[in-house]
């Protein structure tokens, strides 16, 4: 027995590597049908920043065609400004409770103990992408790449060119930050950021990987610098204010013009890639509009920092052909930043993190249609931006058909 046991071992061992190969080509097999996520998110562009919501100067045609083809939140908020909405977006917690409730003086770095969608996808097999504007902290252990994003190019700060970003850094032919190193780039930042998504998901199709790409544009935010072919057909807009004022605007819309191109484009290579049916492609912005206000708000009142509608309620598009979502319908009931995660869980049928309760909730019922009661919720936002946060400061509460602002109640309907 004793000198046939060598026999056995190897034996054993190569037994336990088979079924250990095994489960992992199962998983791999159980991987490849799960629903791959793309998440669009850009900086600064309001609800009526688009000519699908009835702008009557911008032209938006490839969010257009997504919009009628998508579901739709009507009423969707998030937070009145940048790092409060993302820290929400990508925790599904309250914005104040993750430590983000400002977008400077340290008041924008993502608690440490928080965990995001990055992590809980990576977790799941999926691989994980960020590219563009993280602004949740710029150092260890705050970055992307810290917190679950296997593969990152981002700027630093808020903005491009902002002080904790690449020195010296700009929209054209800049520097950023790909997997932890600073790294120059040719073109305009936007197109950057779709190139090295794009460049991601081929990478992951190849390797029949799941993947959760999340593009993050800093564009419209300023400073307003647009490639002139896209701000060209704004010049010359009658306004109110001085000249400068006009040819910010211009730039600001030839900024979401071109966003507008690499959304058509991202969409054509997901088609060619055979990958649009089971991809769950989001479209949403962070805040309310920063400089499109003047020409066409929806009837809002605010803008980007408001706690009135104008300064929280945004779009948000759902396409997904595989799950059913899609035909251009619109939901109507009141949801928020906080329910993206645990609808994402949901909807890819991965494990929630037992660890963690959620802010909000799962809202695939009002998606595929299939709620037969949706009790009328309540939800908060507010603006900060202050060292250290003052109850109720710039606070909206919110139902579907109320808002209690600043103590002062409103209907919606």
């Amino acid at each position: 027995m004793i000198r046939h046991l060598p026999y056995l071992t190897s034996c054993f061992l190569y037994l336990v590597s088979v079924a250990v190969c095994t489960a992992d080509d199962l998983k791999g097999v159980q991987a490849s049908t799960r629903p791959n996520v793309v998440i669009v998110i850009t900086d600064d562009q309001g609800y009526g920043d688009l000519s699908c919501h009835g702008n009557p100067v911008l032209k938006t045609p490839y969010l257009d065609k997504l919009h009628s083809e998508s579901v739709r939140l009507k009423d969707y908020h998030v937070a009145p400004t940048c790092s409060p909405t993302r820290a929400a977006l990508l925790t599904g917690h309250w914005t104040n409770r993750t430590g983000v409730w400002h977008t400077i003086m340290g008041r924008s770095m993502l608690r440490e103990n928080e965990v995001t969608v990055g992590q809980i996808f990576k977790d799941a097999g999926y691989a994980t992408g960020m590219f563009g504007k993280w602004h949740l902290g710029d150092n260890y252990p705050f970055r992307p790449e810290d917190r679950g994003f296997t593969e990152v190019l981002r700027h630093g700060g808020g903005g491009v060119g902002q002080t904790p970003d690449y020195w010296d850094n700009a929209y054209f032919d800049g520097s950023y930050w790909h997997n932890g190193n600073p790294t120059p780039v040719k073109g305009f930042c936007t197109d950057v950021f779709f190139d090295y998504a794009k460049r991601f998901i081929k990478d992951q199709r190849k390797a029949g990987k799941p993947f959760l790409a999340y593009i993050s544009t800093n564009a419209p935010h300023g400073p307003m610098h647009a490639p002139p072919e896209y701000a060209k057909p704004y010049l010359g807009l009658p306004e109110k204010k001085k000249a400068r004022s006009a040819l910010g605007r211009a730039h600001f819309y030839g900024m979401i013009a071109n966003i507008d191109d690499n959304v058509g484009k991202l969409r054509k290579f997901l088609d060619d890639e055979d990958l649009t049916d089971n991809t769950i492609f989001i479209f949403t912005t962070d805040n309310g509009t920063a400089a499109g206000a003047q020409v066409f708000n929806s009837g809002m009142r605010g803008q980007k920092g408001s706690e009135y509608d104008g300064g929280h309620r945004v779009p948000f598009f759902t396409h997904w052909p595989k799950g059913k979502l899609t035909g251009g319908r619109d939901v109507e009931p009141i949801t928020a930043h906080v329910d993206v995660v645990p609808t994402l869980i949901d909807l890819c049928g991965i494990p929630s993190p037992k660890e963690i309760k959620f802010d909000g909730r799962s809202i695939r019922p009002l998606l595929d249609n299939t709620a037969k009661e949706w009790p009328d919720r309540i939800l908060v936002t507010d603006s900060q931006r202050v060292k250290d946060p003052i109850k109720w400061r710039k606070s909206a509460v919110m139902t579907s058909q109320w808002r209690l602002t600043n103590g002062k109640v409103r209907c919606e309907s």
